[in-house]
């Protein structure tokens, strides 16, 4: 073989393994890339789930948050009474404070349940007149008043056709025992109204059997209508905008009618004054912070009446035989 063609073979032998090496250069280095590739994307996978999985847990946080604020917010309809007076010339932190200690103090002592207005209750106090020296009223809630230790509840009961009315004061002493009959709530705040009713809508048994509310059901309403006698009444009812009393402008006259229709006893710009509002309330963050202060002991007091319960309910068998 020439020189020459020896030369030519040599180039081109130097040529494809010049090809070869830049073939595996270029192997090699999308090789690289795909390696970086891959592993940019799992970085991106890994963020991203611990992205969601940090909004996950902020949400059931915020979640759980929101609902211990309901639940707190939820105590002050089953506990008004833990809520200080709203006029400020009557608030003293430092008493309030004290009284919602002996508050606590004596619902360990007394089994203080929930109950609205228009729940049947029964109350056993002491009566030194009485001959068992203890006395037991039973009705229903038509009023419920004030704010910490003064809190109060007024129950009637139409007793010998003749209407009962007794006012007990929800932390007096004397008061051995208060047993919820039955469990409800009415459409109104207050039910005076029931003063100029028939007596059939204010009279129950003494005797009357407690009814079974289960454990966590809502409170049921008792969306009851009822007519009231003919006038004369104790207030001017054609006046208030009642929800449980039906018929009522046809048991009045025509006077009184147009004034009830002119609506003067109203004062309708009261809704926009924010000040009266404020002044008239208690800011959610406050009874927030009030009721956070007695939820554990008043779980606790939960607690442990259900373990009464369970105690009292237990009857030990007899030997027979």
């Amino acid at each position: 073989m020439s020189i020459t063609g020896r030369l030519i073979i040599n180039l081109q032998l130097r040529n494809i393994a010049r090809n070869i090496v830049n073939e595996n250069r270029c192997l090699s280095s999308s090789s690289i890339i795909s390696e970086n590739v891959m592993k940019l994307e799992e970085s991106v996978q890994e963020h991203e789930l611990d992205t969601f999985e940090n909004t996950k847990s902020s949400n059931d946080n915020n979640v759980s948050s929101t609902q211990d604020d309901r639940t707190l917010l939820n105590y002050r309809y089953a506990y008004p009474e833990f809520l200080p007076d709203p006029n400020m010339l009557h608030r003293n932190f430092l008493r309030e404070k004290l009284e919602r200690q002996d508050m606590l103090a004596r619902r360990s002592n007394i089994e203080i349940p929930e109950f609205y207005v228009g729940s049947i209750l029964s109350v056993t106090h002491s009566d030194k007149h009485a001959p068992g020296k203890t006395n037991r009223f039973l009705g229903i809630c038509i009023f419920r008043k004030g704010c910490g230790l003064r809190h109060s509840f007024i129950l009637r009961n139409v007793i010998d056709k003749m209407g009962v009315e007794v006012l007990f004061e929800m932390y007096d002493p004397t008061i051995q025992k208060i047993e919820v009959i039955r469990l409800e709530k009415r459409l109104d705040d207050e039910l005076f109204y029931l003063r100029d009713a028939p007596p059939e809508y204010s009279t129950f048994p003494l005797d009357m059997e407690p009814e079974y509310h289960p454990e966590g059901m809502p409170i049921r309403i008792n969306d009851m209508k009822i007519t009231l006698k003919p006038p004369p009444w104790t207030e001017r009812w054609e006046r208030r905008q009642l929800e449980g009393v039906v018929g009522v402008m046809d048991l009045v006259n025509e006077k009184r009618k147009i004034k009830a229709g002119l609506k003067i006893h109203t004062k309708p710009w009261e809704k926009y004054d924010l000040m009266k509002m404020y002044r008239e309330t208690i800011p959610e963050e406050e009874q927030k912070a009030i009721f956070s202060e007695i939820q554990t002991k008043l779980h606790e007091l939960e607690l442990h009446r259900h373990k009464m319960k369970r105690s009292r309910s237990f009857v030990k068998p007899k030997k027979t035989g």
